[in-house]
């Protein structure tokens, strides 16, 4: 019998290329220590940059190309004070019929071209009963279900030019950068829609049914369809990461409730807290 071994297209080398490229379009403002993936309907993050330079998805050599309403389809470059910033206006999903390998691509890219911090932002739904759509979740820790059952970013042969074979994923979002957050939070007087909580992963594009919210409640605070596989591979290969989640939504726990969600609500959600979220962003990139 053959055996088949899944293998990430996206080798060193391939990646090495794409920052290469990347770092001579930029040139003009300088490689980037932070990098900023923006979620659905919260691109306006890239609004905090300065003296920007802005290119296509399609305009970069074997970078996939976002398809979904709320992301725009561009990595701009600029600056945040004085920190070197690059921002993904959209990012890659599973549902839209990428591989791990490619959603996770930009993170990878990113740490060649000098960053050392991630801030991976997303709307999501809100299990927690205690949460209310526009409250911003902090992210401590994870549920990679996707990961879990098989998807996982960090499937096939490891290089170890990246990280170790088993990396430790209990940190995966850094304490200090979560405390600075919460800080900032105060110092700009919205801690009060400020929460911290487990993140869990789906791959969608469905929503979640009534049972399986109510399965995902006992044990995470927000359900989403993105982060966890950025997060995974920004740790393994040894970024800092922060990680932001704006409720838009609070999930749906009973099969006969006549309430439906969809993207449009979370598009609108996410319009309204714009502003909380780019200055908390901007503040603590700024710091860095």
């Amino acid at each position: 019998m053959i055996s088949v071994q899944e293998v990430n297209p996206y080798t060193y080398e391939l990646v090495q290329e794409i920052a290469a490229n990347l770092l001579d379009k930029c040139k003009a403002v300088g490689a980037p220590s932070v990098l900023i993936i923006c979620g659905s309907g919260l691109q306006h993050l890239s609004k905090s940059l300065t003296d920007q330079v802005s290119v296509d998805y399609k305009d970069v050599p074997h970078f996939p190309v976002s398809t979904v309403e709320g992301h725009a389809g561009e990595v701009v470059f600029g600056k945040i004070g004085s920190t070197n910033v690059m921002c993904m206006r959209g990012r890659f999903h599973s549902y839209e019929g990428y591989s791990q390998f490619a959603v996770t691509l930009p993170v990878r890219v990113a740490k060649l071209m000098g960053c050392e911090t991630l801030v991976v932002t997303n709307a999501a739904g809100g299990l927690n009963p205690k949460f209310q759509v526009g409250d911003i979740m902090l992210i401590e820790d994870h549920i990679n279900w996707v990961g879990n059952a098989g998807m996982n970013p960090l499937r096939g042969p490891n290089d170890p030019r990246w990280g170790p074979r088993f990396p430790a994923t209990g940190q995966c979002y850094t304490p200090e950068h979560i405390t600075a957050m919460e800080e900032i939070a105060q110092e700009l007087g919205i801690g009060q829609v400020i929460r911290k909580g487990t993140y869990l992963y789906t791959s969608g594009p469905c929503y979640e049914t009534p049972a399986e919210a109510r399965l995902f409640a006992t044990f995470a605070d927000a359900v989403g369809m993105s982060t966890a596989p950025e997060a995974v591979v920004a740790h393994h290969c040894g970024m800092k990461t922060v990680g932001l989640t704006l409720v838009t939504n609070c999930v749906i726990t009973r099969r006969d409730s006549a309430e439906i969600p969809t993207h449009e609500e979370v598009l609108g959600a996410a319009d309204k807290t714009a502003q909380d979220m780019q200055d908390l962003v901007s503040k603590f990139v700024a710091r860095q």
